[in-house]
């Protein structure tokens, strides 16, 4: 069975020790406006609360590292919006995978998630042995770093299930001292207040970049791979996607500030059919390019 995905594991489906954690994280703030987070805790800490008699989550990453040189003059999109939406891709493979899945064990049953729902998607692929949390809070795998989508599939069925495989960030703080932002508070720990994507995608496209931040985006409109960047488990395995629909669109990879600035919302649409950065919003990319460019 092939469906293309480049690691998977299993973990027993069990409530996560780490609920204490996400909700201090939660107490103090540091989702912002991401209000969703607070809602269906157990859920997102249960897989058993959303998945009635689940006994396995089976997580799912897919590498979307893309290679291509940015260019000086550019304002900056994240690697993984340089193609097609992730979302879509990784749940066709899941879907696939599930009936396949299905055809072997007939009385299995289940459901698959891509980001679209409250389960814990990082911490379930740290259960199931496809990476570690690395101290700027993405999984990090040992076959491509940290450029990797995660799903999950949770069935009502028992598989041999995988360990996790440890920290091996070491001393390694290289994230923190580069995020231009301050907003790895402390290792592990990302206040979202301050983090670029949260204020160039989840902060809604009618609320103001905070001052504060002036002179600190370093011209991500769209996301950021600062802390990715400069990680030296990117830096070494980092490998080029052989999934055909992340190849990158060229606009994306070098947009101009003035092309985004002259963008009229039907272009707009169509230029970002099917691609993550819709999420910003017409109104949502102007203001956040107006705001690096200032």
């Amino acid at each position: 069975m092939s469906l293309g995905f480049d690691k998977i594991g299993f973990a027993k489906a069990e409530e996560l020790p780490e609920k204490n954690y996400l909700a201090l994280w939660l107490e103090k703030g540091f989702h912002g406006q991401m209000t969703w987070m607070e809602q269906n805790f157990e859920k997102r800490t249960n897989p058993q609360k959303l998945v009635p008699r689940s006994s396995t989550v089976i997580s799912v990453a897919l590498n979307y590292y893309r290679e291509a040189e940015r260019e000086d003059g550019s304002v900056k999109i994240s690697r993984y919006a340089w193609g097609d939406d992730y979302h879509k891709v990784l749940k066709k493979k899941l879907k696939s995978f599930y009936l396949q899945v299905q055809e072997l064990i007939p009385e299995l049953e289940g459901r698959y998630f891509v980001d679209t729902a409250p389960i814990s998607d990082k911490m379930w692929a740290v259960k199931s042995g496809i990476g570690w949390l690395g101290k700027h809070s993405n999984v990090i795998t040992r076959d491509f770093g940290s450029w990797v989508f995660l799903g999950e599939l949770v069935v009502n069925h028992e598989f041999d299930y995988d360990e996790e495989i440890g920290d091996f960030c070491g001393t390694c703080e290289r994230c923190l001292t580069a995020c231009p932002t301050d907003a790895i508070v402390e290792p592990y720990v990302v206040d979202s207040n301050k983090c670029i994507p949260y204020l160039t995608i989840e902060l809604k496209s009618e609320n103001p970049i905070p001052a504060e931040f002036e002179g600190k985006m370093e011209g991500w409109v769209f996301g950021c791979d600062i802390c990715q960047d400069v990680c030296p488990w990117n830096i070494k395995f980092a490998q080029e996607s052989k999934v055909e629909e992340f190849k990158e669109r060229d606009f994306l990879v070098n947009p101009k500030s003035e092309e985004i600035l002259n963008l009229r919302e039907e272009e707009f649409l169509e230029i970002f059919r099917n691609n993550p950065v819709k999420r910003a919003k017409f109104e949502g990319l102007k203001r956040n390019t107006e705001f690096v460019t200032n």
